[in-house]
């Protein structure tokens, strides 16, 4: 009597983590305040950027990467656009100083 063919031991499967959708969104968001929507979307990286790395903590889900990516574009960004305003406002008031002091005003 034949035995049957034994069949090579299954591999168990690889659980992978699903990705945070928010996490997603921070990135997308922190990428596209430097291209499309600057104040806004660095606004809407930090604030779902914190909203991941909350959800990732409490639930064990994939994505920290991406939120902590996504918080640092939107950080990043609105610095620069601090430091932009305090420049251009440093500069209307030295060229309004200026034309004071030479009797250019109206």
């Amino acid at each position: 009597m034949q035995q049957p063919p034994a069949y090579p031991p299954q591999q168990p499967y690889a659980v992978v983590r699903p990705t945070n959708t928010l996490a997603i969104v921070s990135l997308a968001t922190g990428i596209a305040s430097y291209v499309v929507v600057p104040v806004i979307g660095a606004i809407v990286a930090i604030v779902t950027g914190h909203m991941a790395r909350g959800q990732i903590r409490r639930t064990g889900e994939g994505g920290g990467g991406l939120a902590l990516a996504g918080l640092i574009l939107g950080y990043l960004h609105l610095v620069i656009a601090v430091i932009a305003i305090a420049i251009i406002v440093i500069t209307v008031v030295i060229i309004g100083a200026a034309a004071v002091q030479n009797g250019n005003t109206p």
